[in-house]
């Protein structure tokens, strides 16, 4: 073995560990919320483990408070997720099959959400419905989310479009197809699984995010605001308890959506071969 083959072995160890690192950093603390679901407080905080117990998981829905900002949570991250899907793939269809004038300004505008700073974003959609009259409550969060998923869905699907190969549609036309079979049939299945990301993607900033949401939602109470309200008070174990079932729940979808869509690509390249 050479010195440079051992560099490089040594080289991608190093990396592999540093990778290792780095995924343990991200995914301990969602464990913890794991385990602390089975925690038996003797208090009114869930911050110190006291013992195991399923009497929590029997449970689930104790905390009614808890358990209806839940569902005003999931009700706006569903609408939202579906308007801001369609837009935003819809957008990045646009941007990657077409070169327009203003083409530039269009990518410009669809990155500064994801740059701009939460609180700007929040203050400034607060202040635009304010001098509209707007009451706050569903619409205006609804809209809130929109406003931001949709710069998260263009960019995670333009990136399952880059060095997709538009021949195929062409390919499809010149067989019969008109252009409306053609993209369903050919284009569609291939671009699925980036569409599906997006959408869970954008699904779980709409159940996580606060800081637009506390500008804009009034005297709505979302999952995140009743948790920051309620956690002076009391941090029950049942918080941890739903956060376990969304996550148990996402990761199902995502793997769902990841293995249909491979099939999906494999039978089209299976029927082209």
């Amino acid at each position: 073995m050479t010195a440079f083959s051992r560099r490089q072995r040594v080289g991608q160890r190093v990396i592999n560990t540093i990778a290792g690192l780095g995924l343990v950093y991200i995914f301990l603390p969602i464990l913890v919320i794991v385990i602390f679901s089975f925690n038996a407080p003797k208090g009114k905080f869930n911050i110190k483990w006291q013992g195991f117990t399923l009497n929590n998981w029997a449970h689930p829905f104790v905390e009614s408070e808890l358990t209806s900002a839940l569902w005003v949570s999931l009700r706006i991250a569903l609408v939202s997720t579906v308007c801001a899907t369609i837009l935003g793939s819809m957008i990045a269809l646009g941007l990657s099959r077409y070169k327009f004038k203003g083409s530039g300004g269009v990518n410009l505008f669809l990155v500064l959400p994801l740059t701009s700073p939460e609180i700007v974003l929040g203050s400034s959609l607060a202040t635009l419905f304010l001098n509209r009259g707007v009451h706050f409550g569903y619409v205006t969060v609804i809209i809130a989310h929109i406003m931001f998923q949709i710069s998260f869905v263009a960019v995670t699907v333009r990136a399952r479009i880059r060095g997709f190969d538009w021949t195929l549609e062409q390919a499809a036309m010149d067989l019969g197809a008109t252009p409306s079979r053609a993209f369903w049939r050919i284009t569609f299945p291939l671009i699925l699984p980036g569409i599906l990301a997006a959408a869970l993607l954008s699904f779980a900033l709409s159940i996580d995010d606060f800081i637009i949401t506390f500008f804009n939602a009034g005297s709505l109470i979302t999952f995140p605001l009743q948790i920051f309200g309620a956690s002076r008070v009391k941090i029950p174990p049942q918080i941890n308890v739903l956060a376990t079932m969304l996550l148990v729940v996402s990761v199902t979808l995502m793997v769902t959506g990841t293995i249909i869509g491979n099939r999906r690509q494999a039978k089209l390249e299976g029927h082209g071969a």
